[in-house]
């Protein structure tokens, strides 16, 4: 009897164009998807605890200090803002789904070599402004970013930010988000902007003052303000972690 012959398998087809679009589809544009409704849903989160924290320091600073008033606001579906004594927080959720970008150094370790789609990030950046800039409608004046705080499609977090909150939420494999650990941020949040001192300028920056900003600040127009405006400190302008 002769020996069976067999087929060969055939090659598999290499995917065509069309085929890769679906592909990236389905795993990419999906995964940033998963990304958007985990940070749509932490920022939901967090006007609640910012409500629930300016409610609280509220009702203690009354019993302590009636002149010093903690405020909330929600802003809109991406912004809100916590008012706090002197200082206005803003709060701003970004739209897009951002990819960490590839110098970072959390490229290097296990949890991001184990699955690339953990490095893709929805993003929460927090503003510190003086409260008197928008009361007298300062346009001028200076604000700054405090930090920005990342949520991956897992809901683990890190937080990129000066001092304290640089390195207290920097463990991304070991950060998962839940309502407590969203509080204890916002406090550090407060912390460091309440130890952020408005600061007056050099007195030959400002010597010198025009005609039109004389009558831009009779007008109520003042000279623009800033916390660190004139002054740089080695503990704020140091990189971002």
């Amino acid at each position: 009897m002769s020996p069976r012959k067999t087929t060969p398998n055939p090659a598999p087809a290499t995917p065509g164009p069309r085929d890769m679009i679906l592909r990236m589809l389905q795993l990419k544009s999906g995964m940033k998807q998963d990304v958007y409704h985990r940070i749509l849903g932490l920022f939901h989160e967090l006007k609640e605890v910012l409500q629930e924290v300016a409610e609280d320091l509220e009702h203690e600073m009354v019993q302590r200090d009636k002149r010093v008033s903690v405020q909330y606001r929600d802003k809109g579906e991406m912004t809100c803002e916590l008012k706090v004594a002197g200082d206005t927080v803003i709060f701003h959720m970004h739209t897009n789904v951002f990819r960490l970008d590839q110098g970072h150094s959390l490229w290097k370790t296990s949890y991001l070599e184990e699955d690339e789609q953990r490095g893709y990030f929805g993003v929460i950046n927090v503003y510190n402004f003086l409260s008197d800039s928008f009361k007298y409608n300062r346009e001028r004046d200076l604000g700054y970013l405090v930090s920005r705080l990342f949520l991956n499609k897992d809901g683990h977090f890190f937080v990129q930010g000066k001092r304290q909150l640089g390195f207290l939420y920097n463990d991304l494999a070991g950060n998962k988000m839940d309502r407590e650990v969203l509080k204890q941020v916002i406090y550090s949040t407060i912390i460091y902007v309440l130890d952020f001192d408005l600061l007056t300028p050099p007195y030959d920056q400002v010597n010198q003052v025009t005609v039109s900003e004389m009558n831009e600040i009779n007008a109520g127009l003042q000279l623009s303000t800033g916390k660190r405006l004139g002054f740089r400190f080695q503990a704020d302008v140091d990189d971002l972690t």
